[in-house]
């Protein structure tokens, strides 16, 4: 429990800029995630050294390095954990990977992310405001890449 809870005040940090203390507070709980054995997840918070990887994916987009965030989320995805972690949560990760995407003007691979996120996880997709922003962002594209002007159409962005 206390990893996850510092990854949710390393997310929090960064949110509120503070970027030196969120990368302190994401080590905390990569040393936490180090002593798991295996994939222990009793208390079923989907912690384990999989979440901080993925933690540190979104504190890089958040500090404005999107091509780290990106380079990050293309070999965390290729891990057998992450095939193991909840759908919504996958779900959820690969919106901010679209960000990701967005912040260096990789539409496909940003459309890429929105799709396979609606096909893990359709309500993550549709129904939460930023992933709606995303794909509003990715669809004015154009053309809007395969899949994303079915997305917004689906979220009610387009008619």
């Amino acid at each position: 429990m206390g990893g996850t809870l510092l990854l949710q005040a390393a997310l929090a940090a960064a949110g509120c800029g503070e970027h030196q203390r969120a990368d302190e507070l994401t080590d905390g709980a990569a040393g936490i995630a180090a002593r798991l054995r295996g994939y222990d997840d009793t208390h079923r918070t989907s912690f384990g050294p999989i979440a901080v990887d993925l933690a540190r994916v979104v504190l890089a987009a958040q500090r404005g390095d999107a091509t780290e965030a990106v380079r990050r989320h293309v070999t965390v995805i290729r891990r057998e954990a992450w095939r193991r972690l909840p759908a919504e949560y996958r779900g959820a990760y690969l919106v901010d990977a679209a960000r990701a995407y967005l912040q260096i003007g990789d539409l496909r691979g940003a459309a890429r992310a929105l799709v396979d996120a609606d096909s893990v996880a359709p309500d993550e997709v549709r129904c939460r405001p930023l992933a709606r922003t995303v794909i509003a962002d990715v669809a004015r594209g154009h053309p809007a890449p395969a899949g994303v002007a079915r997305l917004a159409t689906l979220v009610g962005l387009t008619r």
